[in-house]
């Protein structure tokens, strides 16, 4: 049985720091490519950033130069790191997890965490 399982919510004051995981369990974590999305309230889930089994990232350009996607296969976790927060970064953030290479689009994604609040204040 696949799980994913988020951490390292939070509330943090804009132009504040924050790092979220996601351990997962049940797949053979470098053969999977993961990645983060974030639904704000009244809003659709949207692409945050992605990181394919070799490496590969690719951010959305709101987030791009504040976020860093990274992954420790040994810990089967992947990490988001959050520098320069601002307020409308404010929504949960998901981890997913997909067979094959990376994707900023969530159809493809096959498993998903049951997401972690990240609120930033202004």
């Amino acid at each position: 049985q696949v799980q994913l399982a988020e951490s390292g919510g939070g509330s943090v004051q804009a132009g504040g720091s924050l790092t979220v995981s996601c351990e997962a369990s049940g797949v053979t974590f470098s053969d999977t490519s993961m990645g983060w999305f974030r639904q704000a309230p009244g809003k659709e889930r949207e692409f945050v950033a992605t990181i394919g089994r070799a490496g590969s990232t690719l951010y959305a350009n709101s987030v791009k130069g504040r976020f860093t996607i990274s992954r420790d296969n040994a810990k089967n976790t992947v990490y988001l790191q959050m520098n320069s927060l601002k307020p409308e970064d404010t929504a949960v953030y998901y981890c997913a997890a997909k067979s094959g290479g990376f994707s900023s689009i969530a159809i493809p994604y096959e498993y998903w965490g049951q997401g972690t609040q990240v609120t930033v204040s202004s």
